[in-house]
């Protein structure tokens, strides 16, 4: 399988050197050049297969022959060995959970999958030391620091914004030293998205330092996302009811990985890319016009991102042209409060207790099936235990740590502050 840039001006480049480089050197993206639909007796037999064996029918096309089929069987092993439920909520409303993985976000599932990747790589040439570069919002920083912990030839560096994550999610990312290394930005997670790409860009750096990023800008961090969207279909009772997915979203990529789940023929009626306040992409659907902003801070801070990356791969899916993007993709945004008053209901009235971002979701599948009749589905991307300190004031309710928030919440946080580009600069090549 070949990718090409999104700018397409750099050349094209095999799926180890897209891991590998991360960012393409003409800036952009990478995206493969062929997706080719699944056979449709897959989605009509998928009840009898195994989560192993949906994501590898899934995955393997966009890797080719660059890991051998019995090597790629190992890593998707090794990356799905938690579960991901199907959780009834109300009538023609379900939740997939995904935070049963080893940090209790979503982003586990490409952290580890991409980190095996790299791994294999680094084994089969005996290549110079990567040094993984990546910004966090929240749950990426943690996700990738578990991934890539103990992996050989790999250094893994974290910016993160100071203040603008939970507890638990700082500690998840703080605690684990050997190969990983937290940097505590002085600013928001705009400011780190901006100076990981620069760094991407800076020939001094490049060519002293052998960088690639985890964050879902690269190809192995982002295509794994696409399972969550088949183990939901399969979880499914009635599969010829329509089913509408609502993501919620920050940096785009997993809803991007739900639409690239649709290319390969999933029978998905709608995305629902459900935001908060930091609402680019539903004025973008109502304006046509894309208008990134400086990022405001909300209770959701995993979605707090003013120019999500990630919208550009949504953009090539659909040929750039709005009105059928329109087809596939609804967008609304929701409020704090907003999204404190749909927690609440939930507990009260479904007994379920979900996080922040959970919540917008759930507010955007019911603000579409409001008018639509079909059967939703809402990802609820981290636990709750991660924002305790948003989550229990409004249940009115503790929360227990489950075993893998044990393992980090009394350890002490180890980060380096930093507050300019030339400060990570510095860093990396003096380490």
């Amino acid at each position: 399988m070949k990718y090409y840039s999104l700018n397409k001006i750099a050349p094209n480049v095999s799926f180890k050197d897209a891991v590998i480089k991360g960012l393409a050197p003409d800036k952009g993206l990478y995206f493969p050049k062929k997706i080719k639909p699944l056979v449709k007796g897959f989605y009509k037999n998928i009840n009898y297969f195994s989560n192993e064996e949906i994501a590898f029918e899934v995955i393997k096309q966009f890797i080719g022959d660059e890991i051998p089929e019995a090597n790629l069987k190992e890593i998707i092993k090794e990356t799905l060995s938690f579960d991901f439920p199907v959780v009834n909520i109300e009538e023609n409303i379900s939740t997939l959970e995904l935070f049963h993985g080893p940090t209790m976000a979503f982003k586990d599932v490409g952290a580890r999958f991409m980190a095996r990747c790299l791994g294999y790589f680094n084994k089969q040439e005996n290549t110079t030391k990567v040094t993984v570069l990546v910004a966090t919002s929240g749950d990426t920083g943690g996700a990738v620091a578990s991934g890539f912990l103990g992996v050989k030839g790999v250094d893994v560096v974290i910016l993160y914004p100071s203040g603008k994550v939970s507890e638990v999610q700082e500690k998840q990312l703080t605690t684990l030293g050997q190969n990983i290394t937290a940097l505590e930005v002085d600013g928001t997670f705009d400011d780190c998205q901006a100076m990981v790409k620069k760094a991407f860009l800076d020939e001094d750096l490049i060519s002293n330092k052998n960088l690639t990023s985890a964050n879902s800008i690269n190809v192995a961090r982002w295509l794994p996302q696409m399972f969550y969207f088949f183990f939901a279909f399969k979880q499914l009772k009635n599969k010829d009811k329509e089913l509408v997915f609502s993501i919620p979203s920050g940096n785009f990529g997993n809803i991007c990985a739900g639409m690239m789940a649709q290319q390969l023929g999933l029978p998905v009626k709608q995305f629902i890319a459900s935001t908060n306040v930091n609402d680019i992409v539903p004025n973008y659907l109502e304006t046509g016009i894309y208008t990134p902003k400086p990022s405001k801070q909300t209770i959701s801070n995993a979605m707090d991102v003013g120019d999500p990356s990630n919208f550009v791969r949504i953009l090539e899916i659909y040929k750039n042209d709005i009105s059928e993007l329109k087809k596939h993709l609804s967008s609304y945004s929701f409020s704090d409060d907003e999204t404190r008053t749909a927690m609440k209901h939930l507990k009260e009235n479904c007994n379920y207790i979900a996080d922040p971002h959970g919540a917008v979701g759930y507010l955007g599948l019911k603000k579409y099936l409001a008018e639509k009749n079909a059967q939703g589905i809402f990802l609820e991307t981290a636990h709750p235990v991660k924002f305790l300190d948003v989550v229990e004031p409004v249940i009115n309710e503790t929360i227990e740590l489950p075993k893998q928030i044990k393992k980090v919440i009394d350890k002490e946080k180890v980060s380096i502050k930093i507050s300019n580009y030339d400060k990570l600069k510095e860093f990396l090549l003096n380490s």
